[in-house]
């Protein structure tokens, strides 16, 4: 087998590391890879390290701190993969590289050498991003800054001092300019974007939990020009109890299971790096008419109620769910109702006569490239509107849902007082512990409810458990969903199927429905999935 040739090297130095000048290193920078070898009397000649461009974020040049001192400084800033000890868990950690630039005599000219170095490794950080086969990218741009939007009250109200203490100095070291907006009540976020000038901004960002992009979402359908404004890039910084959306994002890219700082770091890393792929979005249509839109779930019985009666253990985090979980499970309920379906693999045009589909059960079963800013571009950080309101609180109804006209038109659905289209399938059941409907991969950080979901599949993945089930297999179930095992835990009362279309109707008088987490009128429901509808920093 041939060995792989070395790359080209671009740019090759000899610099003093910039604590301790007395120690040398030399430089050799290719265009994937920057490596360091520090520069011994030994016969051994060098030994060094080699950083992956893949994991910087940035890289900046500046002046000395002394006037009388006429050299210049470039620092990089990665963020590699490490491993915990002994585990085969880890996380991103800050690594700094910075070195001292004393060639020239003068002051500007070593300045000059300083910004060549830093223009080329971040030139090579933006060519090598943490791309995955069969994803359509494109590029954030760099030029008007980030709107960051923080709930001060999600999961233990710790959202804003994540932000300073980890995320901040990242958005900084990648050269990105943002505005910070404190939302004051329930709603706010969804206020702002609609009536916002979003040429202001290269991207919305949410430093909360799932509730907060839930109101995004349907602020910027809201707007006249949805179909423009839907396009915006919208960046996730998990800060809540819940994080499903960070998880999964998380999760695409291939790493451990990560959760609190870690996840946190993941997804702050892949917003600097500024990837935009495409996001799903499904449309739920309710029986007032409404219409609202969401990027995660939907959910009626077990998992909305934990969800929702879980919120007064908000204090212990994401533990959360888990005592919820074990309440509910001490008065197991049973929701009776009526579940429909379009199989993904069925035609999409409602008048076809495609043969009525069959559940799987468990047990058988861009854009275009937008320019950059110049990378010397420094950072901007602005604080607005703090207060002490908590827009967390669940448990009312969504406020204002869309109007039934605003939107993509829902090709695929009929009117809910009609009886859905012949070549749907309706589950012969009508007995059910839960019905939920999941676009992404994970429920909660520690819920891989659809390992095999994605970003752009354009499909739903419909779960349902039907009565008789016990409450050991139940927590059973759970318990294997923290790593994606549950679907092959061979219970006859978990089923499965992936869906373009479904529609559930609860004959039980009483009960929740949550779309991503929220919940919204009790009754008949349906819902459509509409392919990269939205945009997603997600690397």
């Amino acid at each position: 087998m041939d060995e792989k040739e070395p790359e080209a090297v671009l740019l090759y130095g000899e610099f003093a590391a910039a604590a301790g000048g007395k120690v040398r290193f030399a430089l050799s920078l290719t265009d994937t890879e920057l490596a360091v070898q520090r520069i011994t009397a030994a016969s051994a000649g060098r030994t060094g390290t080699v950083h992956s461009l893949r994991d910087c974020v940035g890289c900046r040049a500046f002046r000395a701190e002394e006037d009388e001192d006429p050299g210049a400084y470039f620092s990089a800033y990665f963020y590699p993969f490490r491993r915990r000890w002994m585990s085969s868990a880890g996380g991103r950690q800050r690594l700094e590289l910075c070195f001292r630039v004393a060639a020239a005599r003068d002051s500007q000219g070593n300045l000059h050498e300083a910004e060549r170095w830093a223009r080329a490794i971040r030139e090579g950080s933006a060519r090598h991003g943490p791309r995955r086969r069969g994803v359509t990218y494109g590029e954030m741009r760099r030029l008007r800054g980030l709107m960051l939007l923080v709930n001060p009250h999600s999961g233990r109200g710790q959202a804003l001092s994540l932000f300073s203490n980890h995320i901040q100095r990242m958005l900084t070291e990648a050269g990105l300019p943002h505005t910070l907006i404190v939302t004051e009540r329930q709603n706010h976020a969804r206020e702002l974007v609609r009536e916002a000038d979003l040429t202001k901004w290269d991207a919305l960002v949410i430093v909360s939990g799932d509730g907060l992009l839930f109101e995004v979402v349907n602020g910027l359908m809201e707007r006249d020009d949805w179909e423009e404004a839907i396009q915006t890039p919208l960046g996730i910084l998990p800060g809540g109890s819940g994080n499903a959306l960070a998880a999964s994002i998380h999760h695409y890219t291939g790493s451990p299971p990560g959760s609190s700082e870690e996840l946190l770091v993941s997804c702050g890393f892949l917003l600097c790096k500024g990837l935009v792929s495409r996001l799903d979005l499904a449309s739920v249509s309710l029986a007032s008419g409404h219409r609202l839109f969401s990027f995660l779930s939907l959910a009626w019985g077990f998992v909305a109620d934990v969800d929702i009666e879980s919120e007064k253990y908000r204090y212990v985090g994401a533990a959360r769910f888990t005592v919820g979980t074990l309440v509910r499970l001490a008065s197991l309920r049973v929701y009776q109702g009526r579940l429909a379906y379009l199989p993904a693999e069925e035609s999409p045009p409602l008048d076809g006569a495609s043969p009525q589909g069959q559940a799987t059960s468990f047990c058988s079963s861009v854009f275009c490239q937008l320019p950059k800013a110049s990378p010397d571009q420094g950072a901007a950080h602005t604080f607005h509107n703090s207060c002490n309101s908590n827009n967390a609180t669940k448990g009312c109804r969504s406020e204002d849902p869309l109007p039934a006209s605003r939107g993509p038109s829902d090709s695929l659905l009929v009117p809910l007082e009609q009886p859905v289209p012949s070549h749907w399938t309706v589950v012969k059941e009508e007995n059910f512990v839960l019905v939920l409907a999941m676009y992404q991969s994970h429920l909660a950080e520690d819920l891989l409810a659809a390992p095999g979901a994605s970003l752009e599949d354009g499909v739903m993945h419909l779960f349902y458990i039907k009565a008789g089930i016990s409450r050991a297999a139940l927590l059973r179930l759970f318990l294997a969903m923290e790593k994606g095992a549950h679907l092959a835990a061979g219970c006859p009362n978990l089923v499965y199927v992936k869906v373009r279309a479904l529609r559930l109707e609860p004959f039980t008088p009483k009960g929740v429905i949550t779309v991503d987490g929220e919940v919204v009128e009790y009754g008949p429901v349906q819902a459509q999935v509409h392919d990269g509808l939205a945009r997603l920093i997600a690397g």
